[in-house]
Order: structure tokens, then sequence, then C-alpha cells
């Protein structure tokens, strides 16, 4: 199982990335809320994050089989879109070349040779709503926002 999530000041452009990879056996949520890791992305936005994430998850994890969830309708939806996105070489209708496109093609690259499955969960439901995955992902949301609230309260200007 993978979930990855991002958080992103869109001001200066930097963001912090948050996944977590396990397999369906695992012990207690502490002891997964140990195991996420973290990375800081700048020159990103949130959906080249969500992208920058998941392919850094991707690069990390060794398993043919994977059950990804993410909170991003983009990422979620990148299996059913490959066809049409290809066809289209990454351009829009209206002619101009996808933003993220070389991301879009390094994800199905990185995917070809594995089985895996996008999950999209709703990020932010409230407590006594949330079901035992929303649970999981929570800790993967808290590590990444937590990560950028750090950064920005040390105002830490990035080097350009």
């Amino acid at each position: 199982m993978l979930f990855t999530d991002g958080s992103v000041n869109t001001k200066l452009g930097v963001g912090y990335g948050a996944y977590l990879a396990f397999l369906e056996d695992y012990g207690s949520q502490e002891s997964l809320a140990e195991q996420i890791r973290v990375k800081r992305f700048v020159d990103t936005s949130s959906t080249k994050l969500e992208l920058q994430t998941l392919l850094w998850a991707l690069s990390e994890v060794s398993t043919p089989e994977i059950i990804s969830y993410t909170d991003s309708r983009n990422i979620a939806g990148l299996t059913s879109r490959r066809k049409k996105l290809e066809e289209n070489d990454y351009y829009a209708k209206n002619g101009k070349r996808l933003n993220n496109h070389e991301l879009y093609q390094k994800f199905y690259k990185a995917t070809d040779n594995l089985n895996i499955k996008l999950n999209q969960v709703r990020g932010h439901t409230a407590s006594n709503r949330k079901s035992h995955i929303d649970k999981i992902f929570s800790l993967v949301d808290r590590a990444s926002r937590n990560a950028l609230r750090a950064y920005s309260t040390n105002n830490i200007v990035p080097i350009n």
C-alpha cells in the first residue's frame, strides 16, 4: 500500500511531499507514522508536487504490485487518461503543451511494469467520518503539512 500527499506554498514555489509505503499486515498507526518519508521540492505547484511525490515514492518502493492512495483527482485519473494524452502528444485542445507533460510521461514509464491501482481519497474528512484508509492518509497529509509549516515558520528563503 502506498499513500502520498503534498503541501505547497505557492508564493514561494516550495512544497513538501510525503509518502508511506507498507504491506497490508502492519502494526499500529503509531508505527506507520514513524515510517513516513518527507522530501522538499522547489519550483513546484500543487499538481506538480503531487506528481513529483508519487514519482519519488515509486522510485523508492520495490514491489511490482501497488495499491496507491492520494487525494489528487489528477493522479487518480492518470491511468484512464493515458491513451488520450499520448494520442494528443500531451497537447491540450487549445494547442498548448500540457503543464507537467514530462512528469506524466515519467509516470507512465515508471508504471509500465507495475500492477498499480490508483485510488482517490477525500482529503480533510471530519474525524468522526473517517474510514480506516482515511485515518492512514491523514498521517501522510499531516506530515507534509507539518514539514511545510516548519519551513515557513523558520522564514527560510529559497536560494534561486
